[in-house]
């Protein structure tokens, strides 16, 4: 495995008040070559979790429990510095606002150029050969002209392939797209999928998949861990998650999605909100919008038993 996670807490320091763990006891695996989708509403955790396994926590942030190995190693036993070395050399990111992420004062060829020559030691001119070359590999057409233009010069479209050959510019096990697509209208968004899996087979890469839209997961995912307020509440492969989905949340989403043979017909919601993190529900946090919440429901939180968190599977079997 390239990532694994288990149990893992994330704690956000308050002074002078409670603190809130945003993320609880979350569990996740992903190989060289596959993707993982994490998937779920706004303010289920899922960037939180990404951050966590980039380093990038908020100042008051920290992992409060569990373990993140990458590459076989142990973060929380290795040291701040050794830490920082290893995500620099094995994990990437790509965020939803490529444009606002590019320096907007400097070409976009020699972003990529100068992340090749911090990441692979090249020189000054190696690395402006290998940057144009990743520009071609990732789709942008006459990447020599395109090296020397700036961010404000390339379409939405652009900017992310040039944001995902920054990203594998350093030629990461772990590739993370958090919401990578959701800016784009839906042509780009399955250009920038099927590119990011192209790379994956390419490179061998890891990739998680951070995104609120089933049809993504169904196109560019082999495995999906749904997330709500903070935990797992389903893990499966993508065909079995569609087949048979067993949590009731992820019976839900399902039931939200627009279907092709639908006449004008009117989309079905989930009620109510995600509960915000310092007022979560006594027992399964997903209880008071679930129409098949019982009485346990209401006291206890349901661990994760086979591939869903629920008191009450035998309604979704």
């Amino acid at each position: 495995m390239v990532l694994n996670v288990e149990n893992l807490e994330i704690t956000i320091d308050r002074p002078g008040r409670t603190p809130v763990r945003p993320v609880r006891d979350v569990s996740l695996s992903v190989a060289p070559g596959e993707t993982l989708a994490l998937v779920g509403e706004s303010g289920c955790g899922k960037s939180m979790t990404c951050l966590a396994l980039a380093g990038l926590l908020p100042r008051r942030g920290r992992v409060s429990a569990g373990t993140i190995t990458l590459e076989g190693a142990d973060l929380g036993r290795l040291s701040p510095r050794q830490a920082r070395r290893l995500r620099c050399k094995s994990v990437a990111s790509v965020f939803q606002d490529a444009t606002g992420s590019l320096n907007p004062v400097r070409s976009v060829g020699w972003q990529i150029a100068e992340t090749l020559r911090l990441r692979k030691g090249l020189t000054r001119s190696e690395a402006g050969a290998e940057a144009i070359k990743l520009m071609g590999m990732v789709g942008l057409p006459d990447p020599e002209r395109r090296a020397r233009e700036f961010p404000h010069q390339f379409s939405g479209g652009m900017n992310q392939r040039a944001m995902i050959a920054l990203a594998v510019a350093g030629n990461p096990r772990l590739l993370i797209a958090d919401e990578a697509t959701t800016a784009l209208d839906v042509t780009l968004q399955a250009q920038i999928l099927d590119l990011i899996g192209d790379l994956r087979d390419r490179l061998g890469m890891a990739v998680l998949l951070v995104t609120h839209d089933l049809g993504v997961v169904a196109q560019a995912a082999d495995n999906a861990a749904v997330m709500y307020a903070g935990r797992v509440v389903e893990a499966n492969t993508v065909k079995a998650l569609f087949a048979a989905p067993r949590h009731p949340y992820t019976r839900g989403l399902m039931s939200a999605l627009p279907r092709p043979d639908a006449d004008r017909e009117r989309l079905t919601t989930i009620s109510g909100q995600v509960p915000p993190i310092d007022r979560m529900p006594a027992g399964c946090a997903f209880a008071p919008r679930c129409s098949d919440a019982s009485a346990i429901c209401t006291r206890a939180v349901p661990a994760l038993s086979g591939s869903a968190a629920c008191h009450n599977l035998s309604f979704g079997v």
